[in-house]
This record gives C-alpha cells, structure tokens and sequence, in this order.
C-alpha cells in the first residue's frame, strides 16, 4: 500500500503494539503527520475502497470537509510508541530542544537560519540547545555549522524514507528519548514536534521567523492559518493545560485501541502474532 504509511516507522510501531512479528503492507492510508488540512499530503491520489486512517475526530472533520470519506479515528502511532515506551524517571530535564520548520526533499526551506540562531539563545538564555534538523537540512553543512557556531548541539532523528525506501523505524524511538530529557521544546512553527513534546510533560513555545516554503500549498493556509487557528500555541512559553488539549484534539489523545483493533482496522486480521 502508499509508502507514507512506513514515513517515520509508524507502520512499524503499529504492527509491533498489534504484536505481530513483522510488519503487514498497510490496508489504508495512515496520516504521517500533523497539518490543518485533511492530514494528508496534498495531491495524495487515494483509492476509494481503503481507508483513511486519521488521528483525531478533529482531523476527521476537517477532512470530511474537503470531501473524504471513509474516515476512521486511530489516534497518532506516536501514541502507541509512548505506551510502548514508558518513562522510567531516571532522566532530569536539562535544556530546549528546538525543532525549526522543515520542508522534504521536494520542497526546500528559505530563511534566515542565523538570525534565528540569535534569537533562540537570547530568549533560552544560559541553557543546553540542542536544534534537531532534518536530515537533508543536517546534511547541508552550511545550515548545520551555523547553529553549531552558536554553541548549540545539532543532531537529527534520521530519514523519514521516500517512496518505499529508506525509511528509518527507529526515528520516533530517538525522538521519544531526545523529548524526554529536555525541559522544553520549541519551533517557529506549529507542527507534530510540539504536540510530541508536549505529550510526553514538556514545555513547549513558538517564536521565530516561520521560514518560507518552496512553492507552498495554498490550500493548507500557511503559518497565517495556524495563527489564526490557534493564537493560544504561537507564544514562547506556552501554557501547560492550553498545551494538553492540544495534544488531546490533534494527536487524539483520547482514543486507544486494543492490538486486535489495530489487527482488524489496519487489515491484518490473517497476519501472525508474535
């Protein structure tokens, strides 16, 4: 089935919380990431026949209102990866991690990475920064080495994969840890990074230049969209209980299903068990 259903592992999180051995072609169209769309990329070309496999009834209704149907709300594999992975409390808080907007291998980023650089240690202050990038952003020595000369760690989580190759399924499990053991997590935008961070107890804040991306969808409104949407998230330090609903309405927070659920929803019924 579609090869997003394999971006960042998530069809390897599921099938690992459905206990199944190994990991079953996906017989729908699960929702890789966060936007205000219809949770999908833009142009996905769907057979009508398969599901979509949404988040959020929040999700659900927005695509139901761009004429999708066949809608079910499973909640965020990154949910089921934070049930999987229970935190022990071992670890103390120590710092921001920053994760700046990013665009894909299609679409490429414009801003100024430098000043944003500046502006994030004026307002972090004297603390560990450690600014996760993207890995064709990573790759690109200048991007990197800038926020390096700020004094700031840069790390990334790895390859989301593109077109059924190369996708990392350990990523989210080295985002769950970095998460984890920082205090707050902070973007120029909103995306799936915050409400991650935001789920698993961090502080979280917007600020910055939101960037610009290369020839941008119209139809998923930009950053004056998201503003508008949520003018209580776009905030350096953002309110923890404002923050939880959030996670609670986008990520789907509310909704858990059972392994057998997952097997039946996910058209695994006939794959073995672990």
């Amino acid at each position: 089935m579609h090869h997003a259903n394999h971006f960042y592992g998530h069809a390897a999180i599921m099938a690992r919380y459905a206990g199944l051995d190994e990991t079953p072609p996906v017989m729908g169209y699960l929702q890789h990431g966060w936007n205000l769309h219809d949770g999908f990329a833009v142009g996905t070309a769907f057979a009508p026949v398969y599901p979509r496999l949404v988040w959020s009834e929040v999700v659900a209704r927005r695509a139901w209102a761009t004429g999708l149907r066949h809608l079910k709300v499973v909640s965020a594999p990154w949910h089921y990866l934070v049930l999987l992975e229970p935190e022990t409390g071992e670890q103390e808080r120590e710092g921001t991690i920053v994760y700046p907007f990013h665009g894909w291998e299609g679409q490429l980023i414009a801003g100024d990475h430098d000043a944003y650089a500046r502006e994030i240690r004026e307002r972090e202050g004297d603390v560990p920064v450690t600014m996760c990038l993207y890995w064709n952003d990573y790759e690109d020595e200048r991007t990197r080495r800038t926020y390096e000369e700020h004094g700031f760690r840069v790390i990334s989580h790895g390859r989301r994969g593109f077109m059924g190759v190369g996708h990392d399924e350990r990523f989210l499990y080295r985002q769950l840890s970095e998460l984890r053991r920082h205090r707050r997590v902070v973007s120029n935008r909103l995306g799936s990074a915050l409400l991650y961070g935001a789920s698993v107890g961090a502080q979280i804040g917007v600020y910055g230049d939101p960037m610009v991306l290369g020839n941008d969808h119209a139809v998923l409104g930009g950053m004056a969209k998201q503003v508008r949407l949520f003018p209580e998230l776009h905030r350096p330090a953002v309110d923890r209980e404002v923050a939880a609903e959030a996670v609670r309405t986008e990520l789907g927070w509310d909704v858990v299903l059972s392994p057998a659920e997952v097997r039946s929803t996910f058209g695994w019924s006939e794959a073995s068990t672990a």
